[in-house]
């Protein structure tokens, strides 16, 4: 079952901002004229009855705590930077599991939580972003992939190797692929430097398993995304482009790495740019 935070943060907001005001407009008049009518008949405001006489009721007071907090994180997480985690190895060697990173989300825009409208314009995504979005096939769950074409573009990917436009992602190897806990299972990938026209990152690939090719025509308002660990990746190589309208924001840094086989944090990628 996907947990649907946006939501929950929308309704929480609404719904202490909205017990508050209504106290705040109706009620709370009311407890102080009795607290009023109390001193004037010369009961102290140390005294029980005065206390009891303008106590809020613990939902109002709930609500005021609270509103100013969720409000806060819901504006936060919406317009300028939200958490996610790494769930799969799509993305080694840049991102491995375990890792938790951040998304800016105003860099390709600002959208109205749970609607997903967009009310500002900002930057389009560039090719080797690495960007988080809604899944075509199933929008409530959340991918993590590099950009490789934008509209327009013509994408071909055979033998292992990648062309925009007729242009070759030179590729130079580095050497087999060395890592520990959950990237063990990549021991031995070849690791690669590829240059995306201008932008460098590192690959892998698995000499001998089949992976998905073909050539791909990205449509206007779509990109074409591939995940950096290109044989156990499942990209638009397999169900094609994603819609302008499914982006959630650029991940630019990781904040903490725990490793769910070795049980262990990787203090060493705390702080990392994501590039």
């Amino acid at each position: 079952m996907n947990f649907d935070f946006p939501t929950i943060l929308v309704l929480g907001t609404a719904l202490t901002g909205l017990v508050w005001a209504a106290d705040a407009m109706l009620f709370a008049p009311a407890r102080r004229k009795r607290g009023q009518a109390l001193i004037a008949d010369g009961v102290g405001r140390d005294s029980n009855a005065f206390s009891q006489a303008v106590k809020e009721p613990v939902l109002v007071e709930y609500s005021r705590s609270f509103f100013p907090i969720i409000l806060a994180v819901l504006v936060l997480r919406s317009f300028v930077v939200e958490p996610f985690r790494i769930p799969s190895g799509s993305m080694m060697p840049t991102l491995l599991v375990g890792d938790f990173i951040l998304v800016n989300k105003f860099t390709y825009g600002l959208r109205l939580p749970v609607a997903n409208t967009k009310v500002w314009e900002n930057n389009l995504p560039q090719r080797g972003d690495v960007v988080v979005f809604r899944y075509p096939r199933d929008p409530s769950v959340d991918y993590i992939k590099r950009v490789i074409g934008v509209p327009g573009d013509v994408i071909r990917y055979y033998n292992k190797a990648l062309t925009v436009n007729g242009q070759p992602a030179e590729q130079l190897a580095i050497g087999n692929y060395q890592a520990s806990g959950a990237g063990a299972r990549m021991q031995g990938a070849s690791e690669r430097e590829e240059d995306l026209l201008g932008v460098e990152h590192r690959i892998l690939v698995s000499p001998g398993v089949p992976s998905w090719q073909g050539e791909f025509t990205v449509p206007q308002g779509q990109y074409f995304v591939m995940g950096d660990n290109r044989d156990n990746s499942n990209d638009s190589r397999v169900w094609g482009t994603v819609p302008e309208e499914n982006l959630v924001g650029k991940a630019f840094m990781i904040w903490m790495n725990w490793d769910p086989d070795s049980g262990e944090f990787g203090f060493d990628r705390i702080g990392r740019k994501i590039q």
